[in-house]
């Protein structure tokens, strides 16, 4: 001790206070060798009624607190009040002060308990950095990746309790980021007004608040202000993440950008769809330029310049029919005969309402949920008619799908396929033995592999197959159908292992595919494909079997047409839209859409599916107005044939042909989950309350 004492001396200090007693620094001090002291430096006695307001003044108070910090390790402590000449003075100690003291920390410590801050920047607050996550969870809010259990550290807030602490007008990060973004840009709002008169707070906080306020602002006008901040990017839909990417560009500010959007309208209802439109213009307006893959008839209508390509899909597209502005080419649309979409915006063709619709009566057999509150959903009671056409609707986030698939499908899916689906929260579904099978038709691949192909989904390869083993050039050589198949040796290329091309791996590149040079990318040897099928009465017609794999649906089905249950097959897949696609074309290839037909067809064709409920969230994603057409045939006659269809749905020609309809909302997020209206489309087209009644009420009437 006596050495620091003799250095704090020889600084030019002169006191000390020790255990509480203040010391002069000339005299000497006993200290006991094996107890531990408190030794404090005292930098400045100053008069308490010292005038602020000359400079000196001011400097000496400045120079104080920085000496003090300095040798006290960023921690001083400021004693205020009279010195009490009554004190004695053993030892020649000074008089102390009567009064209260105040302890400060420059490294964000508590002196008095010791809990102590690191340095307090931005990736504190961050839980994918180290620096701010929660050490336990490691930032995630679980204790495992996948099993799901709370973080008994953090509770599932997924930050250090240092970035907790932290408070913006009483609020920690935590709480702002589970707020809405519309409440979230309510919040700051009113954070700036409370803070006005604050000019501290206004110049540190006026460029973040603006640049939080501008990125909220453009979430607000595409349609997402129901999301949570904190929501998991694993569980946005595919539209929600496309259009926070869009507000993120917007936010940039760039300039001189092209930029290519693939259906931005996908999950948006009509009344965002104003919103999304603006922000577009506002990109263009920048001084960029924006190419919009669209069905939308709306979007379609705001652009400045359509290409419309066809005039049908597949073998028979890939050409420019119309180009130009559109109010030009509509009046000149004698011009572009080849136009489907020139014809449907004009008029000429249109999907009409039902002349009438399934009547829907109280002695009907319903699934009904009672007290669903899964989600945002406000413990819903719900009767879904059966035998009927139901179409759910409702702003984007108002709670359609927490019903219809958190809910509703995955507790009948639990009764009929056995699965082991953890339902969304509701007190009781009744009305199940009214059914016994349910299907959710969605768009995700009918196949994971390049082998899988329309015609392996639908059952027609099999019958493909017998046919040509059954011929005389393969009786003769004795094949079974099980050669005829590229899936398995015998009578596939084994070079390629009947894939038709040769995967090389490339070293940090992706993996390039190289046609066979043995089976030159038909799939099988040369035995194989000697053997020819030809119909009955068309000779010099024969094909071999990858020669039919390459016919597409269309040209298949005329093939076979004398073949009634394999003619069947083929025709289903015509029927919905689909006859351009190739027998063998890879289910890989295919559309979202697409898949969905294909799946819709495999149902057509099998024998007997009454009793059971079709599932679909949005089934017009990626479909034209003539392929909309299609689909609404394909779900008529499903329902005709006795199922039942509930299609979560946005599109007004869908909605229109329903035979009733559940409207949910009014708004999304916290403001929906409620029943807005149910009935047939002309009784929600009257219900002032009901978004998706008032753009219904234009379809009806036109």
């Amino acid at each position: 001790y006596y050495q620091m004492l003799y250095d704090f001396l020889n600084a030019g200090f002169r006191e000390v206070r020790v255990d509480g007693a203040f010391h002069n620094l000339r005299n000497r001090i006993e200290l006991s060798r094996y107890k531990a002291h408190t030794i404090e430096l005292v930098v400045d006695r100053i008069p308490a009624m010292l005038d602020l307001k000359l400079k000196d003044n001011r400097l000496r108070i400045s120079e104080a607190v920085e000496s003090a910090l300095k040798y006290g390790n960023d921690v001083l402590t400021v004693v205020i009040g009279a010195m009490d000449k009554a004190a004695p003075r053993r030892g020649g100690a000074s008089p102390a002060p009567s009064g209260r003291e105040a302890s400060f920390s420059a490294k964000f410590t508590c002196p008095v308990d010791g809990f102590s801050f690191p340095e307090i920047e931005p990736r504190l607050f961050s839980f994918n950095s180290p620096y701010g996550a929660c050490e336990a969870c490691h930032g995630l809010g679980t204790e495992e990746v996948w099993s799901e259990k709370i973080c008994p550290v953090c509770l599932g807030k997924r930050l250090r309790p240092e970035a907790r602490s932290v408070l913006l007008d009483d609020t920690n990060i935590v709480s702002v980021s589970a707020m809405s973004i519309a409440d979230a840009y309510t919040f700051l709002a009113e954070l700036e007004l409370k803070k006005k008169k604050d000019m501290r707070f206004q110049e540190v906080a006026e460029v973040p608040l603006r640049e939080i306020r501008s990125r909220l602002g453009f979430m607000v006008d595409v349609g997402l202000e129901y999301l949570t901040l904190d929501r998991r990017a694993g569980t946005l839909s595919g539209g929600e993440a496309q259009r926070i990417r869009l507000a993120s560009q917007i936010g940039s500010r760039l300039v001189g950008t092209l930029y290519i959007l693939d259906e931005p309208t996908i999950g948006l209802h009509q009344r965002d769809n104003a919103k999304l439109i603006k922000t577009l213009h506002e990109l263009r307006d920048l001084g960029n330029t924006i190419i919009v893959v669209e069905h939308d008839e709306e979007t379609i209508r705001e652009s400045d310049w359509l290409v419309d390509i066809g005039p049908a899909a597949g073998v028979h597209g890939g050409r420019i029919v119309a180009e130009g502005p559109l109010p030009q080419i509509l009046k000149e649309h004698k011009k572009f005969p080849e136009s489907l979409t020139l014809a449907y915006l004009g008029g000429k063709q249109f999907i009409a309402v039902p002349k009438e619709r399934r009547a829907i009566s109280k002695n009907q057999d319903y699934l009904k949920i009672r007290g669903a509150t899964a989600n945002n959903l406000k413990n819903l009671d719900v009767d879904i008619p059966l035998r009927r056409f139901t179409a759910v609707t409702g702003v984007s986030g108002s709670g359609k799908s927490s019903l219809i698939y958190d809910v509703l499908y995955k507790t009948l899916s639990n009764t009929f396929n056995g699965s082991a689906y953890k339902p969304g929260a509701h007190k009781a579904l009744l009305g199940t033995e009214y059914v016994n099978r349910v299907v959710n038709v969605d768009q995700s691949p009918i196949g994971r592999t390049p082998r899988s192909n329309p015609a392996t989904y639908v059952g027609a390869w099999t019958f493909i197959r017998d046919l040509f083993a059954a011929t005389d050039d393969a009786r003769v050589r004795g094949y079974k159908p099980g050669r005829f198949s590229f899936n398995v040796p015998g009578g596939r290329c084994e070079n390629c292992e009947g894939h038709g091309v040769i995967a090389i791996e490339m070293h940090f590149l992706p993996t390039v595919y190289v046609q066979c040079e043995v089976c030159k990318g038909k799939r099988f040897d040369r035995e194989t494909l000697e053997v020819e099928y030809t119909p009955s009465g068309k000779r010099g017609s024969g094909k071999n079997i990858y020669e039919i794999l390459r016919m597409t649906i269309e040209e298949a089905a005329a093939f076979f047409e004398d073949i009634p249950w394999l003619f069947d097959r083929l025709n289903i897949l015509n029927e919905v839209g689909l006859g351009y696609l190739e027998l063998g074309q890879s289910a890989t290839t295919l559309s979202g859409g697409e898949a969905q037909r294909v799946k819709l067809a495999a149902e057509l064709g099998k024998r007997d599916t009454r009793r059971t409920i079709y599932l679909m969230d949005e089934p017009t994603t990626g479909l034209h107005f003539a392929d909309i057409q299609k689909l609404l045939d394909v779900l008529q006659r499903l329902v005709d044939r006795g199922n039942t269809i509930v299609v979560i749905e946005h599109n007004l020609d869908v909605i229109k042909s329903a035979d009733w309809v559940i409207d949910l909302g009014p708004g999304g997020g916290d403001n929906g989950g409620r029943m807005v209206a149910t009935g047939t489309p002309e009784t929600i087209a009257r219900k002032k309350d009901s978004a998706t009644g008032e753009y219904l009420r234009k379809v009806l009437r036109a």
